[in-house]
């Protein structure tokens, strides 16, 4: 199999991903105030490196933000509520992780408990998988984000490693190419 350099390659961007309650599509001009209110949240980003500061995101942040191949908005009821994130980790602290497929994933505190992020991450990970078959994908947490790890079993990934970074234990998953039966 060729291994793609990044996901440039892959037409982008796709029809929107709809689920039973989600909108998976591309960040557009409207999402610009969910997405500071995102990384500004100090829930949000606790296993992140903590938030940044509003004035600044307000200050950097483009008109449509995060607006490249792999980086989708979730929505629900023609709200953003998350971000789903695939991108080739190119320069990763783990050598297993490097050139494959890594997921990562933001929502707003008020859609946390709802199941939104599993039904997100999986519409996600089908999608790729059809854009990309046969493409192993990563997931790194820290091991102290009992809901992050929680929602990569429920997602199908299996401990590759566990490591120092970033002043925290953190996991490495893998979720290996789910293959066609014959």
């Amino acid at each position: 199999m060729t291994r793609m350099a990044d996901l440039q390659a892959v037409a982008w961007p796709p029809a929107p991903i709809r689920t039973e309650r989600l909108v998976l599509r591309e960040p557009e001009t409207r999402d610009r105030d969910a997405f500071i209110e995102l990384l500004a949240s100090p829930e949000v980003n606790s296993y992140l490196g903590g938030p940044r500061l509003p004035g600044e995101l307000e200050r950097e942040m483009p008109v449509v933000p995060e607006q490249w191949p792999g980086s989708f908005v979730v929505e629900l009821d023609g709200a953003m509520i998350g971000q789903i994130l695939l991108r080739r980790a190119t320069a990763h602290h783990r050598p297993a992780a490097i050139g494959k497929v890594d997921l990562g994933y933001l929502f707003l505190p008020r859609a946390w408990g709802f199941g939104y992020a599993a039904e997100a991450c999986a519409a996600a990970l089908d999608w790729l998988g059809g854009v990309l078959p046969g493409e192993p994908v990563v997931l790194t947490t820290q091991t102290a984000n009992v809901g992050s790890m929680r929602l990569a079993a429920r997602l199908g990934f299996t401990e590759v490693e566990r490591f120092h970074a970033w002043d925290a234990e953190q996991w490495l998953g893998l979720r290996s190419p789910v293959t066609p039966s014959a």
